[in-house]
Parts: structure tokens; C-alpha cells; sequence
């Protein structure tokens, strides 16, 4: 295991995190526009919400500039067709238009797209990664949901899916909405399969499977999947996070990254502390009700609209978030 040296006070020197940068090359589709090699996956990538029109349809032109106004404040790559984009409310030709979205806008900023796939069952999931993969540099796939399969079960599952495409993989490890707790050791596991690039980490906490899957130093990327625990993962080793806050405010939330890859803790804690009242009003409703309606309120998307069953957010949570907004440091 690679020791990893600690300064005064038991900050990580930040050489961990360096280490587990890993660049990958894009999947190759024979698109001379789009290029064979793409950035490592540290830093800050934005979670993408799906714009809608007041009429329902998808708005590709809000997502558009979404997208960019994420990537010029910052962010290091995207994230589409997540939890977060409201993908399983959309049908199969909005969320092809919403993958070649995000797949033009991060070719034209050379950044990686990573896009999400999966299901609870392993043929579907299959089918469904097989679909998107020719325009991902990653895919992100949840584990299993609901069926709570055994620890085998899943490393199965994500093994079938990568022998099944030839892009990497992230697997997408959300115990608190999957039902499927996984310990250390099958977290672990997983990121020794050749298909695994790495891993969103959501544990919903630092708990000790956590602190064990750092310690473990495996070399492959580790993402915070939870916005709010960006800065404590990222002083364990995290090569960043996956972020839906940072559609909103990807410049402080690049800024913190950027200073604990630095090890300047003073400025990257600040940004936490700012941050934090931000993302905790962001998600005090069901996301990402509160989170559309300052993108509109910000011009960044032209309405703040979520499809059933989400519903629109309480005015005091959007006033609350927009009140975090504006006392960022940056």
C-alpha cells in the first residue's frame, strides 16, 4: 500500500489524490470532431439537470448552455442522464438528444462526458450501457437497486457490463437509495475489475467503510457523490466529485477542489463552509426542484419545471438557496 506522507496537522499532502489521477482515452467512433484522448477524471464534474419548456418538452438549447456555463466556470467534465437530470422521466429519444447534447458541448471544451446507465437488472442494464456507451468516455452504473443482491452478485453485474462495452466504467455506490449496503471489502473488489475506472462514492457519511476505502490507496479514481462531503473526501484522497450544486455555482466548487489538490486547507475549508448552506438548501426538497428554480432565477435555464412526481419547490427553499448563493466567496 502506498504511504502517503502528512503534514502538520494530518492534512494529506495531497500526493494520494495525484497518484489516482488516471487519464483514459474516449471510446473511439471514428468521429474525427471528437478527440481519441480525454482529460483524467479529477476534479469537479457537474451532475446535469434536464431543462424542460413550459410546454414539457425537453429544452436542449437551456441544456446547452447549461452545460457550458458549467464548463467555462470550472467544472473539469459533466455528468448526464443521472438521478439529477431526471432521467428515468424521460423517454428514449429525449434521452438521446440530451446525450448528444452534453457529448458536443464537452467535445467542444475537451472534456469527458460521463454518462449514466443501469438498471436493477443485469441484461437491461446491459442493453442500456450497449446504447450509450458510443457517445460516453465513462459510463456510471448504479448498483442494483431494490433486488439487494449479494456482494457476488453485484461484482457479477458490474463485470457483465463492462465485458459487454469499451468505454470504463464508474460504478455508482448510493446505499441510502439502492437498499444495497456494500462494505469495504466488495468496494474494494470492484475497483480491482479492469472495467472499473472507479467509483461515486454517496455513502450519505464518513463512516468506516469509507475511511477503509481510502486507506486502501488502490490507485482508481474515487469521486464524492454527496455534495455536501466534497471537502472531507477530498482530504482523504478523493480525485473530486460528481456535483449537482456545481450547476449552480461551479466556480467555488472548482475553487475547493483546486485548493485541496494544492493542500492550501485555509481556502478549501472556506469554500466548504460557504458551500454548505448552499447545498443543504438545495436539498431540502426532493432534488433538483430547488436547484432548477435558481438556474432559472439565474438565466442559466429559461424555466424551472421537474415532470411528475417531483413537484415544484416552496418559495422559502428557492429563497433560501438563493440567499446561499449570494454570499459566496467567489
Amino acid at each position: 500500500m502506498r504511504e502517503t506522507a502528512l503534514p502538520a496537522g494530518g492534512v494529506p499532502s495531497g500526493e494520494g489524490c495525484r497518484a489516482s489521477h488516471r487519464t483514459f482515452h474516449g471510446h473511439r467512433t471514428g468521429d474525427p470532431t471528437r478527440p481519441d484522448e480525454v482529460r483524467d477524471m479529477h476534479g469537479i464534474h457537474a451532475s446535469l439537470v434536464t431543462p424542460f419548456t413550459r410546454a414539457g418538452e425537453v429544452d436542449l438549447k437551456s441544456l446547452e448552455r447549461l452545460a457550458a456555463h458549467c464548463l467555462t466556470g470550472g467544472a473539469s467534465g459533466l455528468v448526464a442522464l443521472g438521478t439529477t437530470g431526471e432521467a428515468a422521466t424521460l423517454t428514449a429519444a429525449e434521452q438521446r438528444a440530451v446525450l448528444e447534447t452534453g457529448r458536443a458541448v464537452a467535445t467542444e471544451h475537451g472534456a469527458p462526458l460521463i454518462v449514466g446507465a443501469g438498471t436493477m437488472g443485469t441484461e437491461d442494464s446491459i442493453r442500456q450501457a450497449r446504447e450509450r456507451a458510443p457517445l460516453a468516455d465513462a459510463l456510471l452504473v448504479v448498483v442494483p437497486y431494490y433486488l439487494r443482491p449479494s456482494d457476488d452478485g453485484v461484482i457479477d453485474h458490474i463485470a457483465a457490463i463492462g465485458a459487454a462495452v469499451d468505454v470504463p466504467l464508474l460504478v455508482y455506490n448510493i446505499p441510502y437509495r439502492t437498499g444495497k449496503h456494500l462494505s469495504a471489502e466488495a468496494l474494494l473488489r470492484l475497483l480491482e475489475l479492469d472495467c472499473v475506472l472507479g467509483l461515486k462514492h454517496c455513502p450519505g457519511g464518513i463512516d468506516q467503510d469509507t475511511l477503509a476505502l481510502f486507506a486502501a490507496r488502490t490507485g482508481k479514481v474515487i469521486l464524492c457523490g454527496d455534495d455536501a462531503y466534497t471537502y472531507p473526501m477530498l482530504q482523504l484522497g478523493a480525485c473530486g466529485a460528481i456535483a449537482a450544486t456545481a450547476c449552480l455555482a461551479p466556480e467555488a466548487f472548482a475553487a475547493m477542489a483546486e485548493a485541496s489538490r494544492t493542500c492550501n486547507t485555509t481556502r478549501a475549508l472556506t469554500f466548504h463552509d460557504a458551500l454548505y448552506p448552499l447545498v443543504e438548501a438545495l436539498f431540502a426538497e426532493p432534488s433538483p426542484a430547488v436547484l432548477k428554480a435558481c438556474l432559472a432565477d439565474a438565466g442559466v435555464i429559461d424555466d424551472p419545471a421537474v415532470r411528475a412526481p417531483l413537484r415544484a419547490p416552496h418559495p422559502d427553499s428557492v429563497a433560501r438557496a438563493r440567499d446561499a448563493l449570494h454570499i459566496l466567496p467567489y
